[in-house]
Formats: C-alpha cells, structure tokens, sequence
C-alpha cells in the first residue's frame, strides 16, 4: 500500500497560473478547480489506492499570531481564492478526504498525515506531493519522499540531503537561517543557502552551532560574520525555525480513511455544473475498473 499526500493549495495556485480561465455555469472562474480534480483523477487513474488532500481553508493561521510578517490572503488574486472552498467541497463530492485547515496549515496536516501512515503497519510508502521546502522535514529513508509532480522529482533522504546539504530534521533550522520568501520570514542577515548547508550539515541544529568562528570545524567564507549576525539575531531565529517546524498533532483521522472507494452520487452534479461532465464519467470507469 501506498499512501499519497497532496498539497491541495500548492496545487490550486499551480493550476491556477497554468490553464486558461473557465467558467461554470453561474460564470464563476472554476478553472484551477478543474485543473486539480482532473490531476487527482490521473493519480487514481496511475493506480493511487489511497489519497489525503490538505488545503487552507482559511491562509491565515496559528503562526501569524508569532510573527507579524507571516504570510496571508493578502494580495492573493480573488478569482484563485475564490475557487478554495468550492475545490474542497468538490474533492469530497469525489470521494477524497480533505483536511481543510483554518487554526493550522495545510503543511501541517500533510506532516501529521505522513507521520501516521509511516507508523501504520502494512503501508509500504509515504509519497508527499508538493515541491514545499518545509516538507521535507518529513522525508524519512525511502519510507516518506516527497515529490513534485510538476518536474516528477522524487526525493529520498538521500536526496534531501544533496539539496540542501542537510538531514532532514535540520530543514526548519537551516529555513531559519536562510529564510522562507513564500512563508513571509527573512532568515538571518548574511546566512544563504550555501553557509547554512555546510554548517548545519555539521552541526544538525542552530544550538549546536559554536558561537565563535573560530571553533567551527567546517570552511565558510566570511564565518566570523555569520556567527555575529546569529549571535545578534539567535532569537529571531529560534522564532523562525518555530515558524518553520511543523506541527504532527493535527487531527487526520486513519490512513484506511484515505482509501477511495469512488466518486459520491454529487460528484455527477459537481461536474454537471462545472460545464465538465467528463470528470464524472472518467471518475466511474476508475471505479468500475477497480
């Protein structure tokens, strides 16, 4: 058995910015909606048995509570965020679970979710689907990978390890040090991606990191300089690996939840209204074929 996870807002915003517009038949822009239920469609149709699906019900969350700088609905295009409410009701119409977040995020549910289904017996392998950094914290072995679907790059530890010059459980550390752009924290001042790597990948976390220079055992250009700017700013950057870590409490129920067993009888109608009658026909011949 194999479990995938999908980033449902990751994929909202992809096919948003990718397909043309379309309307349903009340003339709301619906075409990312279809865009990402067509994209789960293939992934039932390529053989996935079992799907869980994240979204951000609401953009904001515990963490802009922490950091006023976290990001937000703020300059999110209304036609997109529009269609977040409707993807979720249409994905459950499907027959797919959804976890629709609103206290945490999107990001949250998905690491709860592979840390479930990597501790349940008979699952073989956790696939994560979203190219988000913050992800990767989650990659364990070959056990739980992450992959982009849009390149169809899967990465392993290993493979997290050649990205970022880090194991995985360092990722909020070193998204600490080097910030996070699309989560709406800076980092430290001076520390890039190729000084973090080289450092974590030594240390592993930012409290084991020497504060003198001098005592670091890895060759960094301008390391005297590095270690002030942490030293000057180390709670910023406890704060932003907080940011950074994410949360595995969130309620996601059980991985034999995640098996699908077809499409409800309102998936019809779902699809009738979005003007694409054929999600619901390709829908019943994964069902009929299963």
């Amino acid at each position: 058995m194999k479990v995938h996870l999908l980033d449902g807002t990751y994929e909202l915003f992809r096919h948003f910015y990718a397909m043309p517009k379309q309307q349903d038949k009340n003339g709301r822009e619906v075409a990312a909606i279809i865009g990402v239920l067509g994209s789960v469609l293939g992934m039932l149709e390529g053989g996935a048995t079992h799907i869980g699906v994240a979204t951000d019900h609401v953009i904001e969350s515990f963490r802009n509570r922490l950091w006023a700088g976290y990001k937000t609905s703020e300059g999110i295009e209304p036609d997109l965020l529009a269609q977040f409410h409707p993807l979720e009701d249409a994905l459950r119409a499907m027959g797919v679970v959804v976890w629709a977040m609103e206290e945490f995020e999107a990001d949250d549910a998905l690491a709860a979710a592979a840390r479930l289904a990597a501790e349940t017996t008979g699952v073989e392998q956790v696939i994560i689907c979203t190219p988000d950094k913050d992800l990767s914290q989650c990659v364990v072995g070959q056990r739980v990978v992450q992959l982009d679907r849009r390149k169809r790059e899967l990465r392993d530890e290993p493979g997290v390890v050649a990205r970022f010059g880090v194991e995985p459980s360092s990722i909020p550390d070193y998204l600490a040090l080097v910030g996070d752009s699309a989560d709406g924290f800076p980092g430290v001042p001076g520390w890039g991606e190729k000084a973090s790597g080289a450092v974590l990948g030594r240390y592993g976390h930012l409290e084991r990191i020497p504060a003198n220079a001098k005592e670091w055992e890895v060759p960094v250009r301008g390391a005297a300089r590095l270690a002030a700017a942490l030293q000057e700013h180390r709670d910023l950057a406890l704060l932003f690996r907080t940011l950074a870590t994410l949360r595995t409490d969130v309620p996601v129920g059980t991985v034999a939840d995640l098996r699908w067993h077809g499409p409800t009888p309102a998936f019809e109608r779902v699809a009738r209204q979005l003007s694409v009658p054929g999600l619901w026909d390709r829908a019943r011949r994964i069902t009929l074929s299963d």
